[in-house]
């Protein structure tokens, strides 16, 4: 069997064996429900509580003191969106503002609020992927409830000029940041990015899956958008994951340990994937390769071949990658943060997005780019599905 070069660590990355080894040990030891007040319980809320205040401190926020922040445990980076924008938005009698680049999880958000009779707008990117922050004055002209602008897209790697964003507007709109493609890839502090709320999710810096984070600025007021229980101050109510609350955190400790090697060494390969693409092949387009990017994500486009047909030619040669957000790889449809950038039809149709994790090696990057351009080859003669 073909040796599988992994490249889709966007979707989800490998678990680390030191967080492993922590779940392993919390399960062990916790037994009581956090919520309870006897001993036991007590006892897993220290846990709980000692997890929380620590991955709040990696992130920069506080969760102490005066004016404290918050940190909402959630299932992932998906409800986290969601909480924050229908919950901060609340009833119809304000307005939304959305990066036309969001996550499905933050613009499907907003189409149901729509749908229920929020207004909604849309902020508008550049060619190279940034958004028009001049824009923002003539869309925020009625009452606006919030802006919500990703720190960095989950399918190009662009980061966004969030901290200017936020100066731009001041105080007086509240900003949510997606920050799911960044945190545990470069260093994210909450309280210098001046946002109100910022979401992450533990299985992107190879965490486990089913915990995420939502982080909200002290002032910020929140509907519920679940009902039945107390926990996390009716915020997101639920019995907490100890285990998992506990996995998220040595996650994120890992990472931090090394953060900026870590970093370099990521921005190192992917470069180095990227020349070696261009080497053979100069007509690909690297969608943002001149913007500051994350430095684990390559978009890719090899014009004149269709995306599908790659990634399935690439899943048969060894190479996983991917055509976009894996919340949404499964449709068809063109992607919509390269429409939003005006790439032409053939670019991308075109495109792919290879995203790399801690544990990947020079080694594996040789060999999927070899398998690429071998399999590009082959696509272009016709030999592939039996053209």
């Amino acid at each position: 069997m073909t040796e599988s070069v992994y490249l889709d660590h966007n979707a989800t990355t490998p678990i680390h064996p030191e967080v492993v080894l922590a779940m392993h040990e919390c399960y062990q030891s916790q037994v009581g429900n956090p919520a309870s007040p006897h001993f036991l319980g007590r006892q897993s809320r220290a846990i709980l509580e000692g997890a929380r205040e620590r991955i709040a401190e990696l992130l920069g926020a506080r969760l102490t003191g005066s004016q404290p922040d918050q940190l909402l445990l959630t299932s992932g980076g998906t409800e986290a969106n969601n909480l924050a924008v229908k919950g901060i938005v609340g009833p119809a009698d304000g307005r939304l503002v959305v990066s036309m680049i969001e996550h499905p999880s933050v613009r499907l958000a907003a189409d149901e609020l729509s749908r229920r009779g929020n207004d909604v707008a849309w902020l508008p990117v550049d060619t190279s992927g940034i958004v028009i922050i001049e824009e923002l004055a003539g869309l925020c002209t009625r009452p606006t409830r919030l802006v919500s602008v990703m720190l960095a897209n989950n399918e190009t790697g662009i980061l966004q000029p969030i901290r200017k964003l936020v100066g731009r507007i001041h105080h007086a709109v509240p900003v949510h940041t997606d920050a799911v493609q960044v945190v545990g890839k470069l260093e994210v502090n909450f309280r210098d990015l001046g946002v109100a709320a910022m979401s992450f999710s533990a299985h992107k810096f190879h965490g486990p899956v089913g915990v995420g984070g939502l982080l909200l600025r002290h002032d910020i007021r929140l509907e519920a958008q679940m009902h039945g229980g107390s926990q996390q101050m009716g915020l997101r109510p639920g019995t907490e994951s100890v285990p998992l609350a506990v996995g998220m955190c040595r996650a994120l400790e890992i990472w931090h340990q090394n953060r900026d090697a870590h970093a370099r060494r990521l921005g190192d390969l992917r470069d180095r994937f990227e020349a070696r693409l261009r080497d053979h092949m100069p007509s690909i387009v690297i969608h943002g390769s001149d913007q500051r990017r994350v430095p684990h994500t390559s978009n890719v486009s090899f014009p004149g071949l269709d995306r599908q047909a790659l990634l399935m030619a690439l899943d048969l040669a060894g190479v996983a990658c991917s055509t976009g957000s894996a919340c949404s790889s499964g449709a068809s449809e063109p992607s919509v943060v390269l429409s939003a950038m005006q790439c032409s039809d053939e670019v991308i149709l075109g495109s792919l997005r290879f995203s790399l994790g801690l544990g990947s090696e020079v080694w594996e990057v040789d060999l999927a780019t070899s398998r690429i351009c071998n399999v590009i080859n082959e696509l272009r003669r016709g030999t592939r599905f039996g053209k």
